[in-house]
């Protein structure tokens, strides 16, 4: 069993939180847009995008290198999709990324293999898809897209 993932938030001011990963990096400061707050720093949502874009990004590295292909250059982007539920509170009801390689996908050996597993990698996007549909294109340098 792997060991706990903690942070640690501070409310400075308003809606203002100073983030701590615990990995001896300064704190990441986030807030949300007026009228609550400043716009100082992420909101929560900005903050679960970066996650999951992140945490796909890597999965995808994970598996070029494993079929020893050189990632390159990658370029994500997450987009989310808020809506009003049933109970008009504002939720996150879709997730779209975007990644897109710095190559055409002819560029790269086994593609096909790495485009079937690489999401599976991926504990925060298999994680956050239980509860939110996320769809994830990947697109090749040459702008064709190669899966999604």
């Amino acid at each position: 069993m792997d060991t706990p993932t903690t942070v640690t938030l501070v409310r400075r001011s308003g809606y203002q939180f100073a983030i701590d990963f615990g990995l001896g990096t300064p704190p990441l400061l986030s807030d949300e847009p007026p009228p609550l707050g400043d716009s100082h720093g992420p909101t929560p949502k900005h903050l679960l995008l970066a996650a999951v874009a992140n945490c796909l990004s890597a999965s995808l590295t994970f598996a070029l290198t494993k079929f020893k292909q050189d990632p390159g250059a990658l370029t994500t982007v997450a987009r989310a999709t808020v809506g009003r539920n049933e109970a008009n509170r504002l939720r996150v009801q879709r997730i779209e990324v975007d990644i897109r390689l710095e190559r055409p996908g002819t560029a790269y050996e086994h593609l096909e293999r790495v485009l079937g597993q690489f999401e599976e990698f991926c504990t925060v996007s298999m994680s956050v898809r239980q509860g939110i549909p996320i769809d994830v294109r990947v697109i090749g340098g040459d702008g064709q897209v190669l899966k999604g």
